[in-house]
C-alpha cells in the first residue's frame, strides 16, 4: 500500500467533517484489539517514515528560521529521530492502559429494585486546535483512538508539513489494521478564518479542545 496523503487536496471543512463523522460511527465499535493493533502499527509506520517526516520537518523549521521566529519556538517545532521514536512509544504505551470504553463508572440500585449503571462511551468527533509541536499529532490520535474518537487536528501554519507526514504516516496504520483512516482527520488549510470556521462546525464535532494562548 501507497502512504497515505491525509487531506493535502484542502478539502473543504465541512467535507472533513463529514468524513470524521462517518469514521466515528465505525470506530465507536471498534474492539479493544482492533484499537490496540492500530496503535502498534501507526507506530510501526511513524518509525518506517522517519525519513519523510524529518525531511518535511527541516523546512517547516527553515521557512520559521527565515520568518525569524524565536529558537524557542522552533525548538518546539523541531524533530529528529529521537523525537520520532518517543512519538511512536507513546503510541506504544497507550497499548498498555485499558481501555476507557465500556467501563462502569458507578452502579446503584433504586428502592424499587432498578439497577442502574453509568458506562462510560465514545464521545465521537474530538477536535483539537494546537499550535507548533507538531508531536501533538501522534498525541492526540492515540488518545482520541485509544477512547474510541476520532481525532479532526488543526495545527498551526508554521508545523503544516510536518503534521501532514505524521498524519500520513498515522493514517496508513489505521488503513493497514482496516478501521477508516479518518479517524484521523487534519485540516490542511491553516488560516485564522478556518479556525474560526472549525470551531463553529457543530454539526460534526461532539467535543472541542482548543490549546496555546488567547489568540
Amino acid at each position: 500500500m501507497s502512504r497515505s496523503e491525509p487531506l493535502a487536496d484542502n478539502s473543504p471543512l465541512q467535507d472533513l467533517g463529514e468524513r470524521a463523522t462517518r469514521a466515528s460511527k465505525t470506530l465507536i465499535t471498534a474492539s479493544t484489539d482492533d484499537k490496540n493493533e492500530t496503535l502498534r502499527t501507526s507506530a510501526d509506520c511513524l518509525i518506517a517514515a522517519t525519513p519523510d517526516i524529518l525531511n518535511a520537518n527541516l523546512r517547516d523549521v527553515r521557512r520559521a528560521q527565515a520568518a525569524e521566529i524565536s529558537e524557542t519556538i522552533i525548538d518546539r517545532l523541531r524533530l529528529d529521530e529521537a523525537r520520532v521514536e518517543a512519538m511512536a512509544e507513546g503510541l506504544r504505551k497507550l497499548i498498555q492502559l485499558p481501555d476507557p470504553v465500556g467501563k462502569i463508572s458507578e452502579n446503584w440500585t433504586r428502592p424499587n429494585g432498578l439497577e442502574i449503571q453509568k458506562v462510560q462511551v465514545p464521545l465521537g468527533v474530538v477536535a483539537i486546535i494546537y499550535e507548533n509541536r507538531p508531536n501533538v499529532t501522534s498525541d492526540a490520535f492515540g488518545l482520541c483512538l485509544k477512547s474510541g474518537n476520532v481525532a479532526f487536528l488543526r495545527g498551526s501554519s508554521a508545523a503544516i508539513e510536518s503534521n501532514m507526514a505524521i498524519g500520513s504516516a498515522l493514517r496508513e496504520g489505521i488503513a493497514k489494521v482496516g478501521l477508516p483512516e479518518d479517524c484521523l482527520v487534519l485540516v490542511t488549510d491553516t488560516s485564522h478564518q478556518t479556525a474560526i470556521d472549525f470551531m463553529q462546525l457543530r454539526d460534526h464535532i461532539d467535543c472541542l479542545i482548543p490549546r496555546g494562548g488567547p489568540s
